[in-house]
Parts: structure tokens; sequence; C-alpha cells
């Protein structure tokens, strides 16, 4: 086939007779910098792995005519492993089984576009449609370039874990970042400057998006110059989300130190941790989380060494860290991933302990949102916001009940939370 560019369906003929057993996909929108939630389809390349170039399908451009969404949709649908740069992004625009997301096994391309791109887009701050301006040429040598780069680093084989993330971890927290969260938008401006308001806002929403690629696979949260996981408690900026039906948040309780607990098979039987700890310690409850999180995160202190839950986590970072450097790897329960030795620096005992704990903590978490998008599926109440120890939830008219059967998911996973409620974000006002 001579052409590159198909924008009729008499072109799209040769792709779908055309047997594609796995495909590169890279989809260009509207905007590179525009929330996908906010955001529409302008071209479609694909690259079939047993072909010799790529393909560039029109579907809203200034240049072309333009092709159906559905057939590309259904072209797609063809195509047993459809290979896309985030997976989680190009669920928006086409929400297919065969997608695998290459953000989970090699790091990510961030190619020197093109001048022509900063040009466009430099002239244009405020357009919202800026890549159907630019020549869908130079979209194509752009695609180009990036499969190449990908391909060559694209491994041989998939380790074990990447289902695990591809199937489970980028539908979970594509579940949560598609509803957005409500805002007043007078007490947001007050707190928060945006890049580009267009970017992330629509009418009353603001959206969020998660990094899943994190050294540790720990999520974080930062769009827009928001950084969502880490939102100010103490200067009324939390006022600015608000529902009108109210918020109610889960925070679990003593989440990392149960986690160790199961790292190293000790069951602290539904007792309250910290209390467990404070009568241990001789402090107060207050007291007794601090010093349980400082010997977590940072090593043992010696005047606790003889306790058995500080014994058995010592001999687990013993024994890892020997792990660690006899076979150059260690594998983390729950999700399987692999820290390897080679592709970590300056490590040690209690940071490789630390990395496996947040990821664990991620794995959990990814199994009890994927419950809550279950039980949520056909009810107005929305889960908008997470962070790490903590589920915020919007809650639908007529729902205010929903609480007891959220905490049995919890309750299922041997969790204890404490439940917060609000019309704003704001619990500290309540």
């Amino acid at each position: 086939m001579a052409f590159w560019l198909i924008e009729t369906e008499n072109d799209l003929e040769y792709l779908q007779q055309f047997p594609i057993k796995e495909a590169f996909v890279e989809i260009i929108p509207y905007h590179d910098n525009v929330h996908p939630a906010l955001n529409g389809v302008s071209l479609v390349y694909i690259r079939p792995f047993n072909d010799t170039k790529g393909y560039m399908l029109c579907i809203d451009h200034s240049e072309t005519t333009s092709l159906n969404k559905t057939v590309i949709n259904d072209i797609l649908q063809s195509i047993e492993r459809v290979w896309v740069r985030d997976k989680k992004q190009a669920l928006y625009y086409f929400p297919l089984k065969c997608l695998c997301d290459l953000s989970q096994i090699i790091p990510p391309y961030i190619q020197d576009a093109p001048k022509v791109f900063p040009h466009f887009y430099y002239q244009y701050p405020d357009y919202t449609n800026t890549n159907k301006l630019i020549p869908v040429s130079k979209h194509y040598e752009r695609c180009e370039h990036i499969y190449q780069h990908v391909r060559s680093v694209m491994p041989q084989e998939l380790p074990a874990w990447f289902d695990f993330y591809n199937n489970k971890v980028v539908l979970a927290f594509f579940g949560i970042e598609k509803n957005g969260i409500n805002i007043n938008k007078y007490e947001f401006d007050k707190h928060y400057e945006l890049n580009h308001e267009f970017y992330s806002i629509q009418g009353d929403r603001v959206y969020t998006s998660y990094n899943l690629a994190t050294t540790t696979r720990r999520p974080s949260n930062s769009f827009n110059g928001i950084n969502f996981a880490a939102l100010n408690k103490e200067n009324g900026a939390r006022r600015s989300f608000i529902s009108s039906h109210g918020f109610m948040e889960l925070d679990i309780s003593a989440y990392h130190p149960h986690l160790a607990a199961r790292l190293v098979a000790m069951d602290f039987d539904g007792q309250d941790v910290h209390q467990t700890f404070a009568d241990l310690y001789g402090v107060s409850y207050k007291e007794a989380k601090e010093l349980t999180f400082k010997q977590l995160y940072g090593g043992v202190f010696k005047e606790y060494e003889h306790l058995e839950f500080f014994q058995k986590v010592s001999k687990f970072i013993d024994n890892n860290w020997k792990e660690f450097n006899s076979s150059g790897e260690v594998i983390v329960p729950i999700s399987g991933y692999c820290f390897k030795k080679s592709e970590l620096d300056n490590m040690n005992p209690q940071k490789l302990f630390n990395y496996m704990l947040q990821n664990v903590e991620s794995a959990v978490n990814t199994y009890i949102l994927i419950d809550i998008h279950k039980l949520l599926r056909g009810r107005k109440t929305k889960i908008v916001l997470y962070t790490y120890d903590s589920f915020l939830f919007e809650l639908g008219e007529g729902e205010e009940d929903i609480e007891i059967e959220v905490q049995k998911i919890f309750k299922k996973y041997k969790l204890a939370t404490k439940t917060s409620y609000g019309n704003t974000y704001d619990f500290t006002e309540q």
C-alpha cells in the first residue's frame, strides 16, 4: 500500500482486510494538554507490527475529510493487542479490552517535537483544538519517530506482573479519574492557580490525573498545576471542593503497620494497632503512632528491638535485602511486581522495605477500588479522589446510607476505617 493517509471509507478497506495481530496506536487529541475527559480525537495513527509503515486515520482535522470514529473503533477492536503509550488516557477515547499499556513496561518517551508543534501552541495559547491546525504530515512524522523508539525498547517477553497493572490497576484508577470533583469556582480561584483553566475544568468540575508508573507503583496525582495528593488541610483550600449531597471520606486506620504485619505473617486479630503499641511502649496513643511510623520508615529503635513485631520486621528487612543483593531482585506479594537492583539507585535495606510497603498498599487499594466500582455501578454516588489511605466519595441523592455497604469492602480486607462527612472537603469545619 503506497499511501499512509486514510480519510475515506474506501481507503479503510486495506486495513479492514489486512490481518493485524499486534499494533502500536497513537491517539492524537484536539489538544495535548487538555484532560482526556474534556478532549476529543483528531487523528489516530496505527502501525501494524507486520507492516513497513504506519497509517494516519482522520476523524476531525482541518486538512481532511472525516472518518466515522465507530469504524475506527471496530478496526482497533479486531486487533489482538493494541499498544498505546498511556492506556488510562486511551480508555477515554476507545474503551477496548485489547489495549496494552506501554507506560507500565518502558520509561515515558518524551520526544523533541518538530518545531511546528511549539510554534502553533505558542501562537494559539487559548485555543482548545490546536492539533487540528498542525499539518497532518507533521503529526505522521512525529508518530513514526515515536513508534521507532517504542519498538526498539519493548521487551521480548512481558513481565509476570504486567497483567495486574494493565488490567486491574489502570481500570481501578480510570474509574476514579473520569468522575472529576465538583468545585465552588469562587473559592477554588482564591486558592489555586492553574496553568490554563480549560486544561482541566468544565463547568463546576475539575479533573485529576493519576500517574501509575512511579518507581514504587504508588500512584501520584498532579495535573494542571495542582497536586491532588497533597491538598492543603490548613488554609481553607479544601473548601473549594463541594458536594450537593455531601462528601464521605473513609480513612484506613494504621494502614502501614497492618501491611507490615501481613508481610511478616503477624496478625493483630482486630485490635487497635496504635493502642496495642501504646500499651507496649508505655506512652500515649498519639506518641505511639509517631514512634511506630518512625520505626517503620527509619529503622527499629534499640529500646524496642525486643518486641515481637519489630523482631519480625527486622528479620524480614534483613532477609529481603540479602535476596535483593544475591539474586538482583525481589518480588512483591499481591502485585507480583519485581524491584530490580539494576534499575534502582542508592538503595539500602530500609528503603527497599519502604518501597515494598508502598507497592503492597497500592495493590491492596487496587482490589478495594475494583470492589467499590462494582458496588457503585448504576448508583449516583461516585468515588472522586484517592490519596493512599483515604477514599473520598461524592454522595448521590438518597444514598446517604451507602457507608454500610462500603464498610463491608474494607472489612473484607480486614481493615478498620474512620468516616468523615461534610458538604465540603474541609472536614475540620464540620
